[in-house]
């Protein structure tokens, strides 16, 4: 099997790459293999734009059986724990679209500039692609392109999306690149704090990419047994 895992950022990436050094070949440069696994890690940049454009350069020149999008997120509910790793089942792009006069937002759907059943939407989201993956809690995220920091936001975007759990600022982009280009895909979250009024020192960031790269880890070695 033949996987791509990529990261908005490095450092959500190194404890990873530690790991797979342990339990794979390597080239040194982001190529593992062995186990009947090849393993590619890519770091996009922060952001969809960046997410979208990388990621579609190298599935324009590779194939993939498998692509991840991983890293931290933000969870909206204490129900999820600091650290907890999650699956994300669906994804959306959350602040596209306009701001009215009186503070509310009304996306591009709703604008009926796009239509939220036209693939790869099913009602304004993206859903997981890769069927068969269920050892992690499963919860739907929102992407955004600036985290929410305060109480008046955090209410706004919770209210417009009930459903979402976490949110991120690159996992609808890669859904919506991997969904187009017929690649299976996972994105999988690791929860690095709570979105609630902007405070740093509440957040568990070691913790989340420490947790991250075990899940991650195991869930390679597991897909060793799946033939290319």
């Amino acid at each position: 099997m033949k996987v791509l895992l990529c990261f908005a950022t490095r450092i959500e990436m190194l404890e990873l790459e530690s790991k797979l050094s342990e339990n794979f070949q390597s080239d040194g440069q982001g190529a593992f293999w062995g186990k009947n696994m090849s393993i590619k890690l890519l770091v996009t940049g922060v952001g969809v734009p960046s997410t979208i454009f990388f990621l579609q350069n190298i599935l324009s020149n590779e194939k993939f059986d498998l692509v991840i999008n991983a890293g931290i997120a933000g969870a909206f509910h204490s129900n999820l724990d600091l650290g907890e790793v999650v699956l994300i089942e669906k994804d959306r792009f959350a602040d596209l679209g306009v701001e009215e006069k009186d503070g509310s937002f009304t996306d591009v759907f709703e604008m009926h500039l796009a239509e939220k059943n036209e693939f790869p939407f099913q009602n304004g989201w993206i859903e997981n692609t890769f069927e068969g993956f269920n050892f992690l809690k499963s919860v739907p995220g929102i992407t955004v392109n600036k985290v929410h920091g305060t109480e008046a936001s955090i209410n706004l975007v919770k209210n417009k999306y009930p459903e979402a759990k976490v949110e991120s600022m690159e996992g609808a982009g890669a859904a919506f690149v991997c969904a187009l280009t017929k690649n299976s895909f996972l994105q999988i979250r690791s929860i690095s704090n709570y979105v609630e009024p902007r405070n740093r020192d509440n957040w568990q960031i070691e913790k989340a990419l420490s947790n991250l790269s075990q899940v991650l880890l195991e869930l390679l070695l597991s897909l060793t047994a799946i033939p290319t």
